[in-house]
């Protein structure tokens, strides 16, 4: 990357232009790896805690699952198999949500703007760090109605994050009841989205206080703090156009307060289609390529009444398929395979039987190589992100047959 400066000057008494350029590629570079860097050092932070937050619900589903294994067939009555069922639904919803919050932490891709709700963005930071609130504050929410903000959302997580478990470690251990996170949202005359993280810890000493946006400034003993992550935060905010703020009185607490522009763009966020109501439809074929039996199997259960759906894990096979002139309505493939990967399978399926390339939806559970995510970003495929809900992949189906 090159930044350039044209400057208005005379050369030999006539007017001229100088141009200087520079590389800032190393610098962009050193940028994105100090944002992993602080990403990586807060997730090992809450990495205790994020295990709490997925072991409780983990546990809550398989307590019910194998309750349900034992009951079916044994006389329990139906209610107490459908209140089992729907618990185990629940804890699968909420470590889902939790892994999704992960994944994006960690994202290190390049910055991605579009419009987002701050709602979402905070549920996010809240989830990563909920257990270290618990033990320490009770979490209020005042959320009031804000406009969409133009922001990469795994960044703008980032700044939630480090917001919040601040919060959480300026308050001793042991006090819960007697301490208060009050995360507030809403909008300001000017029309901005405003965030405020306010909490009844320790406080700042004044004298300290204007240096907590330094960069390696850190109030935390040695070892516990990189002392990047509020330089951080505030670059990312006033990067976007924003603003980032804190008050503080030894004793009583700290207030940080972002203030975030309205989005230009008024469009949805909605980054899959929504579920519609199931109307019928002719059975098509739909074949399924993924390397893990149980996941194709659950594909399967999932569409065989509406479909006919054949399964396979191998990609090899599913390529001599189609080179032998079979030919599927949809064509679901995981994108991450050992032998041969989804991207390869798409690029022969496309050069062999182009409409059956544009017939596939890939299924991901990240794209965690350079490769995969460039792969994504420059196909027009649609694609679902595991583990997805039963709708979501009917009505997946249902927009490509």
């Amino acid at each position: 990357m090159v930044e350039k400066a044209n400057l208005a000057v005379e050369f030999a008494g006539a007017p001229s232009v100088l141009s200087v350029a520079r590389d800032v590629t190393e610098r962009k570079q050193l940028h994105t790896r100090l944002l992993l860097s602080d990403r990586m050092a807060s997730i090992g932070t809450l990495a205790a805690g994020v295990a709490h937050e997925v072991n409780n619900p983990l546990a809550c589903v398989k307590a019910n699952l194998d309750f349900l294994a034992e009951g079916l067939g044994s006389g329990i009555p139906q209610q107490e198999l459908v209140a089992a069922l729907d618990d185990a639904l629940d804890g699968a919803e909420r470590v889902r949500k939790i892994v999704r919050g992960l994944k994006l932490f960690s994202r290190a891709d390049e910055e991605q703007r579009r419009p987002l709700e701050l709602e979402r963005v905070l549920e996010i930071a809240i989830r990563m760090c909920g257990n270290e609130i618990r033990h320490r504050a009770r979490l209020v929410k005042n959320y009031q109605p804000v406009p969409l903000v133009q922001a990469d959302e795994s960044r703008l997580a980032q700044v939630f994050i480090n917001l919040l478990a601040n919060a959480a470690q300026s308050i001793p251990e042991g006090h819960a009841g007697d301490n208060e996170i009050l995360l507030t949202m809403r909008t300001d005359e000017a029309g901005s989205a405003v965030v405020e993280v306010r909490d009844t810890g320790q406080g700042i000493p004044a004298g300290i206080v204007s240096h907590v946006f330094d960069p390696f400034f850190t109030t935390k003993p040695v070892g516990e703090g990189t002392g990047l992550g509020l330089a951080i935060c505030h670059g990312i905010v006033t990067a976007l156009g924003g603003e980032i703020g804190v008050a503080s009185v030894v004793g009583k607490g700290t207030t940080f307060r972002v203030t975030l522009p309205p989005a230009t763009q008024t469009a949805s966020c909605a980054a899959v289609p929504a579920a519609v109501a199931r109307t019928p439809t002719p059975r098509s074929r739909v074949l399924v390529v993924d390397d893990d039996p149980r996941v194709g199997a659950s594909v399967h259960r999932s569409l065989a009444r509406e479909h006919d759906v054949q399964v396979l894990s191998s990609a090899h096979e599913a390529l001599r398929r189609i080179q032998q002139g079979e030919r599927f309505d949809v064509f679901l493939c995981d994108l991450m395979m050992p032998e041969l990967t989804g991207m390869d399978l798409h690029a022969e399926v496309s050069r062999v039987a182009p409409d059956q390339g544009s017939r596939m939806i890939f299924i991901t559970g990240g794209a965690f190589t350079p490769a995969a995510r460039q792969f994504l970003d420059t196909i027009s495929n649609p694609r679902l992100e595991k583990p997805f809900g039963l709708e979501e992949l009917r009505a997946m189906v249902r927009s490509v047959a």
